[in-house]
């Protein structure tokens, strides 16, 4: 009988890795208490500490760089609503 592969969900792989990042409990230790193996426990906290910078890098650089199409297209649908509500009060569908 062919065993099948655990997905685990990403909720418990932050939650195992800011277990093991904070330290207080063995690698092992943490392991049993979610159910892993600790194998798992130190790839999920090499991986996090190794994202961490981007994560928020990426915060800052998407407030400070606007794509120029987005909006042009914001703009847009902003003419299109104005235009549309006055058109619903010229036909006196507006409320």
């Amino acid at each position: 009988m062919p065993r099948t592969r655990k997905t685990h969900p990403p909720s418990l792989k932050a939650k195992v890795a800011v277990e093991a990042i904070r330290g207080v409990r063995t690698a092992a230790e943490i392991a049993k208490a979610f159910d892993v193996h600790p194998n798992l426990v130190a790839t999920w906290k090499k991986q996090a500490l190794e994202q961490m910078p981007t994560i928020f890098a990426g915060a800052q650089a998407g407030r400070q760089d606007s794509d120029p199409e987005k909006d042009a297209l914001y703009q847009q649908i902003g003419r299109l609503k104005v235009e549309l509500d006055f058109l619903k009060k010229r036909v006196g569908l507006h409320d």
